[in-house]
């Protein structure tokens, strides 16, 4: 009996000391899958997260190479911008300068004409008076000298010539009357004669008739007569050799 109990005790016993063993293998089974499942899940996250970590980095650096970029562009774009401006401005600049210097040597230009034209008159002025002073007469920018002596016409028309001027030119009635007014009702040469060329009446400048005041029946003296003579409002043809007075004139234009 007391075997049986001994036997029913050590089997008791074992089974006890089994069912532990098997209960430690389980949890040392349990801590191996466990360390097994982490070690493996670390493994298998890391380069994930690595992986994560590279894709941020080069996003990263994909922005800041566009920043780069579109900073350059913009920069570039400035640059030309700014050339363009001060092309422009050196051109409209230049044509300033040019347009400034062109009016500059007109204006120059013009002083110096004015300056001219200040000095012919001046002069003009100064010879004008001198005329006056010596006796001749203003008429329609002309100047007339009537002489109080007598000469030929080749004579009286030397002394014209010696004072700048001709024997006078008649254009019109309205010289032919200050002609009348000044002469007193005498006989003066005037720059007419046909001494070249019978017939054909020529003034001493060397153009024709296109204005005439005749008398009825003049010129008639043919080739005896060649020179011609105002008296009061009519002309007529005497020898170049007979004395009388003499009227010049001398253009003041």
């Amino acid at each position: 009996m007391s075997e049986v109990i001994y036997s029913t005790v050590i089997r008791t016993e074992g089974r006890k000391r089994d069912k532990m063993e098997m209960t430690v293998d389980i949890y040392e089974s349990a801590d191996s899958i466990k360390d097994h499942d982490f070690r493996t899940d670390t493994n298998t996250q890391h380069p994930q997260q690595q992986t994560g970590s590279e894709c941020a980095r080069n996003r990263r650096l994909r922005s800041v190479l566009v920043c780069l970029v579109v900073l350059c562009v913009l920069l570039l774009t400035a640059v030309i911008v700014l050339c363009v401006l001060i092309y422009t401005n050196n051109h409209k600049c230049h044509i300033n300068y040019k347009n400034i210097t062109q009016e500059g040597d007109e204006l120059r230009a013009k002083c110096n004409n004015v300056t001219e034209q200040n000095k012919l008159l001046n002069q003009t002025k100064n010879e004008l008076l001198k005329y006056l002073h010596e006796g001749w007469k203003y008429y329609e920018f002309s100047l007339y000298y009537f002489s109080s002596k007598k000469k030929s016409w080749t004579e009286s028309r030397r002394y014209c010539e010696e004072k700048g001027a001709d024997l006078i030119i008649i254009n019109n009635k309205e010289e032919q009357d200050f002609v009348k007014t000044i002469s007193d009702s005498e006989n003066h040469w005037i720059g007419l004669s046909d001494s070249d060329e019978e017939g054909r009446w020529t003034w001493v400048d060397g153009s024709t008739l296109t204005y005439s005041s005749w008398r009825y029946h003049e010129p008639d003296g043919q080739r005896r007569e060649n020179c011609a003579v105002s008296y009061t409002s009519v002309w007529y043809d005497y020898s170049c050799d007979s004395g009388y007075k003499w009227i010049c004139e001398k253009s003041i234009n």
